[in-house]
Formats: C-alpha cells, sequence, structure tokens
C-alpha cells in the first residue's frame, strides 16, 4: 500500500494537484534516499544482532507500526504553504517514512532464509509475498479511481480530486497500521525456531560496524544482484511515477479506462504467481530471469516507441485501450515474476555469506534490497520529476489542452529512459554467480560444520 501510493501517487498529487515545482517533489525523494543508503544497512545490522526474548526481528517490526502510519497520513493531507516550507514538510515526511518502512521491512524480508533453505521452495515463499504485496497495494489503486478520484463540478478530471488523496491517506494509513501488526503477530509463533542473535562481547565501534557490513557485502554474487535491483527499481519507479500522466495525457484514458486498467493488475499478479515457480523449475534462477527479463523489458516500452513513430491507433480509437490493456497486463505478470525470483536470489546468497564469513547477515543483504526497491521512487521518481518538468505539462490541464508536441516529447523521454535500465539490469544479473547446486553444496558444507 506504501509503495502503491509512492510509485503511482505521490509526483502527480504533489507535482500537479498540489502544485509542487515537480522537480522540487523528485528532490525531496531523492534527498531521503541518500539518507536511506546509511540507515538501511544499520537497521539491517542492528537486526542481525539484536537480542531480546522476542527474537532479532520482531521489536523492529511492531515498533514501526505508528509512525509509519501517522506520517502516511500527514503525507496526503499537506498544507497550503509556499513552495519552501511544501518542500521541507515532504522532505521530512519522506525521511519518516523511509525509516521506520526500513525498521519494518527489512526484517520482516530477512525472515525468509530462517523459513525455509530450500532452492525452490524460498522462490514459492517470495511469490506469496509479493502476490498478496501486489494484490493488497492495487486494491487501494482500485479503490482511488473506482471511489475517491473521481470528477466533480470542482474537478474535471479525477484525478485532479485533492479531497480524494486525503481520503485516500486516511483509509491507507490505518490500512497500513493493519497489515505490518498482522504480519507480525502472524509470524511471532515462529520466534522460537528462528536463529537467535550471537553473544557479542567485543566493544562496539563504528568501525568494527562497518567493517562487518562491507565484508558481507563484498560478495561478487551480491554486488551483481545490487546493481541488477538497483537498475531494475529505477526504471520501475520512472515507469509508476509517470503511469497515470501517460494513461492521462499520452494516451487520452478516461477515468473509468483506468480504474479497468488498475483492476487489472490482479490478473498480473495471479499469473505471475504461476510464472515464477515454474521459471525456475525449468531454468533455474538465474537465467529464468534473464529470460523473463528480455521477454518483458522489450515489450513493455514498444507501444510508447510504436506511437512516437505513428504506427499506432490513435487516442479514442476503440482498438486502443483493450490492446494496450492486454500487453500491460500480460508483460506486468512477466515483471511480477521476475521480481520474485529476484528477490528469492537474494535469500540464497546467506549461506554463501555464512560460509565465508562465519556470520549470519540475513539483515544486511535485506536491507540493500530494501534500499533498492526505495530506490523505485527516489531516483525513478526523481528521473521521472525531471521529465515531467522538461515537458512542462501544466498545473491541473485538461488533457485536451495539452499539445501533441508535448506528448510526443513525453514518449520520447519516457521509452528510451526505461529500456535502457533495463538492458543494464539484464547484463547486471547476467553476473550473479550461484546455482541451486551450489546452494545445495553450501548447505551441505555448513551442516557438516554443526551450524
Amino acid at each position: 500500500m506504501k509503495d502503491g501510493g509512492f510509485n503511482y501517487f505521490l509526483l502527480l498529487f504533489y507535482g500537479t494537484v498540489v502544485g509542487l515545482e515537480p522537480g522540487l517533489v523528485g528532490l525531496a525523494i531523492l534527498i531521503a534516499l541518500v539518507l536511506d543508503a546509511v540507515s538501511d544497512p544499520l537497521v539491517g545490522y542492528w537486526s542481525d544482532n539484536f537480542r531480546s526474548r522476542w527474537g532479532r526481528r520482531h521489536p523492529f517490526m511492531y515498533a514501526a507500526a505508528i509512525p509509519v502510519a501517522a506520517s502516511y497520513y500527514m503525507l496526503w493531507n499537506p498544507p497550503d504553504w509556499s513552495q519552501g516550507a511544501l518542500f521541507a514538510y515532504l522532505l521530512g515526511l519522506a525521511v519518516l517514512i523511509r525509516t521506520f518502512i526500513t525498521f519494518y521491512e527489512t526484517p520482516s524480508s530477512a525472515l525468509l532464509p530462517e523459513l525455509s533453505s530450500d532452492y525452490e521452495e524460498r522462490t514459492s515463499l517470495q511469490t506469496y509475498r509479493l502476490f498478496f504485496g501486489w494484490t493488497g497495494g492495487n486494491a487501494m489503486t482500485v479503490l482511488m479511481f473506482g471511489a475517491l478520484l473521481v470528477p466533480t463540478a470542482v474537478y474535471s478530471h479525477g484525478i485532479l480530486n485533492r479531497e480524494g488523496y486525503a481520503t485516500y491517506g486516511v483509509i491507507a494509513s490505518v490500512l497500513i497500521f493493519a497489515a505490518i501488526m498482522i504480519s507480525a503477530l502472524g509470524t511471532h509463533r515462529n520466534i522460537p525456531q528462528l536463529r537467535e542473535a550471537p553473544v557479542n562481547t567485543e566493544r562496539f565501534s563504528l568501525r568494527k560496524l562497518f567493517g562487518e557490513m562491507f565484508e558481507t557485502l563484498s560478495e561478487k554474487s551480491f554486488f551483481a544482484l545490487f546493481v541488477a535491483t538497483l537498475l531494475g527499481s529505477v526504471a520501475t519507479g520512472v515507469a509508476a511515477s509517470l503511469a497515470f500522466i501517460m494513461l492521462t495525457y499520452f494516451w487520452g484514458f478516461s477515468t473509468q479506462q483506468q480504474f479497468i486498467w488498475t483492476a487489472l493488475v490482479f490478473f498480473s499478479a495471479l499469473i505471475s504467481f504461476f510464472v515464477a515457480p515454474f521459471a525456475v523449475k525449468r531454468a533455474g534462477k538465474r537465467r529464468a530471469v534473464i529470460i523473463l527479463g528480455l521477454i518483458a523489458f522489450t515489450v513493455a516500452p514498444a507501444p510508447v516507441l510504436l506511437r512516437l513513430f505513428g504506427l499506432m491507433p490513435e487516442n479514442g480509437d476503440p482498438m486502443l485501450f483493450p490492446l494496450i490493456a492486454t500487453i500491460n497486463t500480460l508483460d506486468l505478470s512477466l515483471i511480477i515474476a521476475l521480481q520474485a525470483v529476484l528477490y528469492s536470489m537474494i535469500a540464497d546468497l546467506v549461506e554463501s555469506s555464512e560460509l565465508r564469513t562465519g556470520r549470519r547477515s540475513e539483515g544486511v543483504f535485506y536491507a540493500a534490497v530494501t534500499f533498492t526497491r526505495k530506490c523505485t521512487v527516489g531516483l525513478g521518481s526523481f528521473v521521472g520529476g525531471i521529465i515531467l518538468s522538461i515537458v512542462a505539462i501544466p498545473k491541473a490541464a485538461d488533457p485536451s489542452d495539452v499539445t501533441p508536441d508535448k506528448l510526443w516529447l513525453l514518449g520520447a523521454f519516457y521509452a528510451p529512459t526505461l529500456l535502457a535500465l533495463w538492458m543494464g539490469m539484464i547484463y547486471a544479473i547476467s553476473r550473479y554467480k550461484i546455482s541451486k547446486e551450489e546452494h545445495e553444496e553450501n548447505l551441505r558444507k555448513l551442516s557438516s560444520q554443526g551450524t
């Protein structure tokens, strides 16, 4: 739910509805991202080494619930301030939300390697995680277009309805609190079976802390995975931050059509639920990601590129929406499946790192994943904001008032940017080395050592 709001609506809301310069919206999120580069690994390391009667992970998960919900509510109910004050308001809330999301998401994700050591089952668990994540998050997006972002006498187009965003902030903050608590309480019974933090008798020092983190993250396969997820997350962020700008202005889809568009994501999530495990069984994790990526990432920008060359139906043509919606639904299912496999590959790094360093560092690895996911709305929204500033669509503009040359420019920046980022991601993932056979050998060695 948090990602859906940040990815799809934040730039649209602040840049188009509230009136904050889009470049400043992207800059605020980018600054918060830089601070995350420090906080994420620290929280990951802390949760790896935290000792309590509730284990290593759960105290952090419980502590995040209220701060995340409260700050998320405030994000969608901003005051009517000047540009500078509004920028500071957005920046402060972005930092708070990111920090406390880290307190929840990193420890929660780090539970995966402890719940299962099986190569294929880890993909299945991650598939469940993403299926419910996409389904729950998309339910809020469907609610937005089905009930909240509707045209009124004051707002000619639903996406300009400021009261709808305010109501969304109330509903989403309550549901985010409930989701975090259900997740923490639902896994609380597993605490006795989870690993305990080592007893550390050495004196704490920043040098020791960062030394251990850098040693853990120096794994070559991890670096390949980190670069791949970083590039993929930035591409996802660009696509998400401009998604409804593209649907509204570039393709000219109505609010009702955008409602159907978001509802079709449920089918994408369902298809991916079966595609990801099947692809891993047939091809292994690295090859599965490469194959899924090459198909998905060449198809995704293709309609925009074809439109630039005049090879797509014109806006308003009855064939346009069914064509674009079908392509997007199938393509998104491949992207979600790819994400499930990619995130499960992180779990297989844990045993490899443990053999090399003697430490279980799930939190540090998943902190890196949390960081790259935040790049979706950090670097991605920053790039999206720059594109939107260059194109210069007027505040609260009606789609019919935007000139064709601005729309062409929007597509010309949008599609090649995505294609370049996604191809870089595929190249990076090709450098990942841990296969099923190597993972099972790592488990055998650890078992022989009694760990």
